[in-house]
């Protein structure tokens, strides 16, 4: 996907206008939010339950549209996108981790980050060249044969980045990464996304956990009533 504008400029890979979101009569989910995410920012999303944070998440992912505003991700207007248009544009412009990993225990390692690949039609020797790359890349190469039950979290939490980066989305999405996981393997998954940014991926980090946040990211957004009230860059160490 292209991410330059007609003036040759990088653009956002993230820019979301105006965006409001309510659901039945409550108060708004999200009440004119703006925000801009440059290519190989490591933005996290901070906020108390009821803050707006899934609901910005499933903005920029496809999974809901804004009810006034405009999300654009990598180029693509997605609040515009019908259904087929919605999933082709997760499989190709953006990678998903989740809490509790979503992997498919019947798969094993390998077959379940060939998953991406196989959905955009890659052919198989291709798709298999970059997941053996990813899984090697991640320290789990020798895990590639075995069921994701028989894995440590850490170990789980890594398939699922490998699966999420299969078709190099130019975003990656991590939704509490480290809400499943121990202390040691929290710090496996902190270090490894930081890591992946250090190497240019563009990262946005819904959490709400500040140390997380604070350790693995180049900018915090604090969202509260669907606002944002803070957006601090990190000082650099």
């Amino acid at each position: 996907m292209d991410t330059n504008d007609s003036t040759g400029t990088t653009a956002p890979v993230i820019d979301i206008r105006d965006v409001s979101r309510r659901y039945g009569q409550g108060p708004p989910a999200l009440d004119g939010v703006r925000l801009t995410v440059r290519r190989g920012e490591a933005v996290a999303v901070l906020g108390p339950s009821g803050s707006g944070k899934s609901t910005l998440l499933n903005l920029i992912a496809g999974l809901d549209r804004p009810d006034s505003g405009s999300v654009t991700v990598a180029g693509v207007r997605v609040d515009t996108l019908g259904e087929a248009a919605s999933a082709k544009y997760r499989r190709a412009g953006i990678g998903m981790v989740f809490q509790f990993f979503n992997l498919l225990d019947d798969l094993t390692v390998a077959d379940n980050v060939l998953l991406p690949a196989q959905l955009a039609g890659i052919p198989r020797a291709e798709a298999r060249r970059r997941a053996a790359e990813l899984l090697d890349r991640l320290g789990i190469g020798r895990h590639a044969e075995a069921h994701p039950g028989r894995l440590s979290g850490g170990e789980r939490q890594r398939v699922a980045v490998a699966r999420a980066l299969m078709n190099r989305p130019a975003l990656l999405l991590a939704d509490e990464p480290t809400g499943a996981l121990d202390s040691a393997a929290g710090q496996d998954v902190r270090d490894l996304l930081t890591a992946l940014n250090a190497d240019g991926q563009t990262v946005l980090l819904v959490t709400h956990d500040p140390v997380l946040a604070e350790s693995c990211t180049t900018r915090t957004i604090e969202l509260v009533d669907g606002r944002i009230v803070r957006d601090t860059v990190a000082v650099p160490r």
